[in-house]
């Protein structure tokens, strides 16, 4: 069947039903806008209103111009004088707006037929007088008329709103905030509110007016009054997903405020049918640091019970876990799945060029996906903050942090550019442009951890301990189930010689990696920290465990071998110590502190006995492979300055790592 045509039973209606001149052409406009011919809808419907002058029919026509960006227009026919309808009109059918919030306000008196193409109904002109124009083109309304006009905007909400987002495209804030006012004029009114559907089962057009005001408070850079007003939209209409993307990809709320906001929605009572799904698809957005488990279920229950299992919002979700958990090979397949089913998937896209990065071989596919979509879409910001993303791969700052502004300026909410441009500075060097780039990001991304995360990590770097605890503890008061936070709550607690509360919190912070199932290669810092913690309190034991598990996860890891090494000689297992500090040093020759090291077991070694022990072949083995070592690093000059420092030196057992890093 034509997706254009009516259905049989509209058919046998309009059969029974003459149409008239103004009817056909309504049936015109109608078609020309579901065939996006606006200008077609436009010229009918201008004929029509000169015909009719039906509120009504104005409607329409301003939707027109609004879908032609013809904004200025549009809003003038809506704030133009109109007669007022009387009570026996306002029981005709209205545009999906059916008394929706009736009663409420003098704005409900008339609503628009929901198809553009009601019935013609019988008019004279001298009943519908048209208004004389005055100087100016301003409408010049007779005193006998006065009484009996009245604008669009006052006489229906649909109006009113079509009005606003005319305001808003025009970019005049404060006019727009005045039509909608400052909150929302309803709130009270006892007929609307959360736990009461919308009558014709669409959305509630008192909702998108509280979407559209938190839009105009964050314009105004009244961030908390916009989260307000995005938290009420969603509460008067779960259907409102624009509301929700708002508070979810702009990470106005804390991950535990979400989760009970979202959770608490009044699913029930305002779509009954369709709660469970309304809220499934809801919760597979939210945030990952927690209810991993809840998670994992949201998407089992969408896959089987609803079939979404290649839906891209579905896939997403599983995807933003996998990222969430440091598994970058794993989301990049999930995401580049989502890519090939549609071309740009918004959600999708950041975290696909994020793992691009992270994934040191795909930097030549990231070049190639920067350019794509900047050839395709070059007005779309992500087009230049995946530029900025290869040159910061690059390790060209400057450069990066160009299109990193770039992309902010063309969308100040996309929070990656705003972190990826902080970056840039933290990996230059430049902390203190670090941390008031954080800040910044901070101020405008409340619920958001990570900015005041990296703060503490920038301030760490300058050596300002209070300001990094301050930072740090901000942070985990909104999130505290981020491991990489834990970890930098561990460092802190080292920083000030509470090592058991470090050693607690590193372990807390593995502990958390298990739960989302991470890889453990990105903790082996936490690992050797922990380790150093259990050392420095003299569990040997437990330190050396951990040590263990950094070389079971890279047996080549410098650092674990030479701790490894430390432990064997706090152990007084000499022999074992030599060994370990002659693997570190074939990692890294020149690290003159497991040199000092490796000289002070030989020394104890040499006076508790000979060197055939521990050494294969004897002393004359060793010294041959320490000559051969001499002469492969002596083009440097490193190895020979760093053997001759050394002997100059002496530490003592109990202090030999007090210059060494904490890993």
């Amino acid at each position: 069947m034509d997706v254009f045509q009516d259905s049989e039973a509209e058919a046998d209606n309009d059969a029974e039903y003459e149409w008239g001149m103004v009817d056909r052409m309504r049936l015109w406009r109608h078609d020309a806008l579901m065939q996006h011919l606006y200008e077609t809808a436009a010229f009918w419907g201008d004929k029509i209103l000169s015909w009719t002058n039906d509120p009504n029919d104005a409607f329409w026509l301003a939707q027109t111009y609004f879908m032609t960006h013809q904004y200025s227009r549009a809003e003038r026919l809506l704030t133009r004088p109109f007669p007022i309808i009387t009570s026996e009109a306002s029981d005709k059918p209205i545009n999906g707006y059916e008394h929706s919030i009736a009663g409420t306000s003098t704005m409900s008196g008339f609503t628009v037929d929901a198809k553009g193409k009601g019935k013609e109904v019988p008019f004279q002109l001298d009943q519908t007088p048209r208004l004389p124009m005055g100087p100016s083109g301003m409408i010049e309304i007779p005193e006998a008329l006065q009484s009996s006009v009245s604008r669009l905007v006052d006489m229906s909400v649909a109006c009113r709103y079509l009005a606003a987002q005319c305001q808003v495209r025009q970019g005049n804030w404060a006019d727009a905030t005045e039509l909608l006012g400052e909150a929302n004029p309803f709130r009270h009114s006892g007929r609307t509110g959360p736990a009461v559907p919308n009558t014709d089962g669409g959305i509630k057009v008192e909702a998108s007016m509280c979407h559209l005001r938190g839009i105009l408070m964050l314009k105004l850079n009244r961030g908390d009054q916009a989260k307000q007003c995005f938290m009420e939209a969603l509460a008067l209409d779960v259907k409102c997903y624009d509301a929700f993307d708002q508070l979810v990809t702009g990470e106005m709320m804390a991950p535990d405020e979400e989760w009970e906001f979202v959770q608490g929605l009044a699913y029930k009572e305002q779509t009954s049918e369709d709660a469970d799904f309304v809220q499934l698809i809801y919760t597979s957005r939210l945030r990952k640091y927690k209810h991993a488990e809840e998670h994992a279920l949201t998407r089992r229950r969408l896959v089987d019970e609803f079939g979404l299992s290649d839906n891209p919002d579905v896939l997403f979700s599983f995807a933003d876990a996998l990222y969430a958990q440091f598994r970058w090979a794993d989301c990049y397949a999930i995401t580049n799945r989502i890519l090939s089913l549609v071309a740009v998937h918004t959600p999708t896209m950041p975290l696909h060029i994020a793992c691009m990065y992270h994934l040191s071989h795909l930097q030549s596919k990231l070049f190639i996906l920067a350019h794509e979509l900047v050839d395709r879409e070059p007005e779309n910001p992500i087009s230049w903050y995946a530029v900025g993303v290869w040159y910061l791969g690059s390790g060209k700052w400057s450069q990066a942090r160009q299109y990193f502004s770039k992309t902010s300026l063309m969308d100040p909410r996309f929070g990656p550019a705003w972190i990826a441009f902080a970056h840039t500075f933290a990996l230059e060097g430049e902390h203190d442009h670090a941390v008031t780039a954080y800040s910044t990001c901070a101020r405008m991304f409340a619920g958001s951890h990570l900015p005041l995360l990296f703060v503490g990590m920038e301030q760490i770097m300058l050596s300002n301990h209070s300001l990094a605890d301050e930072a740090l503890r901000a942070a985990h008061a909104s999130c505290d189930g981020d491991p990489l936070l834990v970890n930098e709550l561990g460092v802190m607690a080292f920083t000030h010689g509470d090592l058991q509360r470090a050693a607690d919190l590193f372990q807390r912070s593995l502990d958390l990696a298990q739960v989302t199932q991470s890889s453990e290669s990105s903790w082996t810092t936490t690992y050797l920290n922990l380790g150093t913690c259990h050392r420095k309190l003299k569990n040997y034991h437990k330190a050396k465990e951990n040590y263990q598990r950094v070389l079971e996860i890279s047996p080549q890891h410098p650092q674990g071998l030479a701790y490894m090494g430390m432990i064997y000689h706090q152990l007084d297992e000499v022999d074992k110590a030599i060994e370990k500090y002659h693997e570190a040093l074939s990692v890294d020759p020149i690290n003159g502190h497991v040199i000092e090291l490796l000289n002070l077991a030989l020394e104890s070694n040499i006076a508790c006995g000979a060197l055939d022990k521990i050494y294969p072949g004897g002393e004359e083995a060793f010294k041959r492979m320490m000559a051969k070592l001499k002469v492969k690093y002596h083009a440097s000059g490193h190895f020979q300055k760093r053997a001759e420092e050394t002997k100059k030196v002496s530490v003592p057992r109990d202090g030999t790592d007090e210059a060494m890093a904490l890993g």
